[in-house]
């Protein structure tokens, strides 16, 4: 089995870092995983077009993505920590690196429609009307058909139902990973009803 992380020892060093100094921000003390980066990716392909990333720390989701076929030029990176949008701007040159709060991601303009949402955020540890923000911006930006990747180390979906209710959303296991530390899951979060959302976009 590959338990391998893509990171460097200065990439795991800096995520380290940022977690001790606020470990609510960070989702973990190390990077997420290969088995994980895969996982959270693999139902995304260059046919999604934009495709924006949540905390993506030191890059390993963002990778993950482009081994996937998603052009770097498709990518726009959200990221709060500036000990990481530096790097991330070096690392990813063609890529849209936004140093923002994702919970104001609904009032950033990012150009057109997005495909899909990547996100590494902890919404475990967040409280719910942040979390709230975070879905609710993110599904302005996304396309008609376009799905929310989030990932947890929780034994459920780390949305809670009144908030997916509330915005008329559904999510769906796609999968776990024993070979990350620790081991993790991922959820597609999507609309309920496309339709009902594009007709009254359209109004």
């Amino acid at each position: 089995m590959n338990t391998s992380c893509t990171c460097t020892s200065s990439d795991t060093f800096l995520f380290l870092r940022a977690w001790l100094r606020n470990p609510l921000r960070v989702a973990s003390a190390i990077p997420s995983g290969h088995s994980l980066a895969q996982l959270i990716t693999q139902e995304i392909d260059p046919a999604a077009g934009r495709v924006i990333e949540l905390g993506p720390g030191t890059g390993v989701f963002t990778r993950a993505l482009l081994g996937r076929g998603v052009s770097e030029s498709d990518l726009v990176l959200i990221e709060k920590g500036r000990e990481f949008t530096g790097m991330l701007a070096e690392r990813f040159p063609q890529a849209a690196i936004v140093e923002s709060d994702a919970a104001k991601i609904g009032q950033l303009e990012l150009g057109g429609p997005a495909g899909a949402v990547v996100s590494g955020l902890p919404l475990l540890s967040m409280p719910p009307r942040q979390v709230m923000a975070i879905l609710a911006g993110a599904f302005r930006h996304l396309g008609n058909q376009g799905n929310f990747y989030q990932f947890t180390y929780g034994p459920r979906c780390p949305v809670p139902r009144p908030i997916l209710d509330r915005l008329g959303l559904k999510a769906v296991f796609v999968g776990r990973t024993i070979q990350n530390f620790p081991p993790a899951a991922v959820y597609r979060i999507s609309r309920r009803n496309p339709l009902a959302f594009w007709q009254r976009s359209a109004l």
